[in-house]
């Protein structure tokens, strides 16, 4: 049986140390045992990965000896979201054994993105073009009824139709498989991440809670398998269910250390449950593996984007100003140059902030100016060109009507609302072609330009009205899924109002504003001490 094991050393089991190759032959889906001890020779070569230390996979198949540690290797880094290392490990696999139709299969999986609701169709569809000219004659080529089954899988990913019909036609495949190959563990792990990417429209709990219940019992049996810890946490990762995740978000740094996307991923967990020396730990650790891989490599090291941002909130949260600091400074040259507006690849949305570096500055802007609320010195932001990244604008906009708020200008307050209803009109249009992540971007959109009414409002001393469209706006995002990480609404509606209650005296309303907020972002700074401050 070809197996990869780059992680903790696992032992085979006692099933398979004494198997004969009929019984692999059933493992396999039918294949010959001629052809299993072809396969089962592989067992033996030497794998470079191992060093890696990405995971921990097993995955009986038909490929030639030659290609296993490139296969399992790409298998491993699937699973931790590794998509460009995985790509390059399966195009390796079809240079070591062309006729080998998984190797296809995986590179092609590397353009699908779900949870992040991302797929390069266009680039999936010429992948598989290179192993035949039509799905009959490319499912046809897979060396067992097993490969044949993930095979039709992909395909149904990939084939007629919009991108939900698309996922939920390759949910009901993995399903199938799932049932036809139950100890496949791998099947497991696809069928879990499947129904997750299934969400359409933000976190869905029934979609979340199933697929918790499938990868749980294999986790327990796997604790090494990557894919497994995971997509479990992404199954509980909100604060309701974080605590819930723990062992997995334990387990996934030991099982994939160098996966800088692994390390980050605990601190979904983390960062849910409001555990900031974590959440700064593991991301700081992303960071120096993937700096380090960019030097190594003659690169400069990555500066903004999805970690950086993640390791600066969680300095905000623990007071460490300076070093919050440092992180946004060293966007500002990537963010400010040519490369701010560039580099996304086909599948990347504009609207999130990660995948440009002009689009990461401003969202990290945003949350150094919110959480250290340093309205005084601010920093500027007039030379980030921003282009058509309409949720950036947006959020500049938001954050420049804050910072008037905050300094009683309400001239100025009254001309930036007039600007950011503007960007909200802009955010809007950019909507209209979208098949998913629709209402999230909408509600987000609303929400910030109906907080800033209420603010406009309480600054010519309308308050009942400026509580009550604050109040709106709280009820607005409450009704909203939660969205990992930090805050998806910049200043939390409900943190807003109870800073307009305090400011009114009215402690005890305040006290239960805080108290709501806390319940979406657990042991966020500011609403604690807000709390804190409307207590008797």
């Amino acid at each position: 049986m070809s197996r990869n094991t780059v992680s903790g050393g696992r032992r085979p089991s006692r099933e398979h140390k004494h198997a004969k190759p009929a019984d692999y032959a059933r493992m396999l889906g039918g294949m010959s045992p001629t052809r299993v001890l072809g396969v089962l020779l592989a067992g033996s070569v030497a794998l470079t990965a191992q060093s890696l230390r990405v995971g921990d996979v097993s995955f009986a198949n038909s490929g030639a000896p030659a290609a296993q540690a490139s296969f399992l290797l790409g298998l491993a880094q699937l699973h931790n979201f590794e998509y460009d290392a995985a790509a390059r490990a399966f195009r390796e696999v079809q240079q070591q054994d062309p006729a080998f139709a998984l190797g296809y299969w995986g590179e092609a999986m590397t353009k699908n993105h779900p949870v992040w609701m991302e797929q390069d169709l266009g680039g999936a569809r010429r992948i598989l073009e290179r192993l035949g000219p039509d799905p009959s004659a490319r499912i046809a080529k897979g060396g067992s009824e097993r490969e044949r089954a993930y095979l039709r899988a992909v395909e149904a990913l990939y084939g007629a139709g919009t991108k939900p019909a698309r996922d939920l036609l390759y949910l009901d495949q993995m399903r199938r498989l799932h049932h036809a190959f139950p100890d496949d563990v791998d099947a497991t792990a696809f069928l879990g991440l499947a129904l997750l990417g299934s969400a359409h429209e933000g976190r869905d709990a029934a979609n979340y809670r199933q697929a918790a219940a499938v990868l749980e019992p294999e986790f327990a049996t796997h604790p090494n398998h990557p894919g497994l810890a995971h997509y479990l946490i992404h199954a509980y990762d909100d604060p309701a269910h974080a605590a819930l995740g723990l062992p997995a978000a334990r387990r996934y740094s030991l099982i994939a250390p160098a996966a800088p996307h692994a390390l980050h991923m605990t601190t979904h967990i983390y960062l849910a449950l409001g555990m900031w020396d974590e959440v700064v730990l593991e991301n700081e650790r992303a960071v120096s593996v993937i700096s380090d891989r960019a030097r190594s490599a003659g690169r400069p090291a990555p500066a903004c984007g999805h970690y950086n941002a993640w390791l600066e909130y969680g300095y905000l949260q623990l007071g460490r100003r300076a070093e919050a600091r440092r992180v946004l400074d060293g966007c500002r040259p990537v963010a400010t140059g040519a490369g701010g507006l560039s580099g996304r690849a086909p599948e990347e949305d504009l609207l999130d902030p990660d995948n440009t570096a002009a689009g990461s500055y401003i969202q990290m802007w945003s949350r150094y100016m919110i959480d250290t609320g340093d309205w005084d010195n601010p920093i500027a932001d007039e030379d980030i060109a921003l282009g058509e990244l309409a949720g950036a604008k947006l959020t500049r906009s938001y954050v420049r009507a804050l910072k008037a708020a905050a300094r009683k200008d309400t001239a100025a307050l009254r001309d930036e609302l007039t600007t950011l209803e503007r960007a909200r009109t802009a955010v809007l249009s950019t909507l209209t072609d979208r098949r998913e992540g629709v209402e999230q971007y909408r509600r987000r959109a609303e929400v910030i330009v109906l907080e800033i009414r209420g603010l406009l409002a309480q600054a010519e001393q309308r308050q009942a009205e400026a509580i009550q469209t604050l109040t709106t706006a709280a009820e607005h995002e409450r009704a909203m899924p939660i969205e990992f990480g930090p805050p998806f609404v910049d200043k939390p509606a409900a943190e807003l109002l109870g800073d307009a209650l305090l400011a009114l005296g009215r402690s005890s309303d305040a006290a239960v504003a805080y108290s709501d907020a806390l319940l979406r972002t657990p042991r966020r700074v500011a609403p604690t001490r807000g709390l804190e401050r409307a207590k008797p």
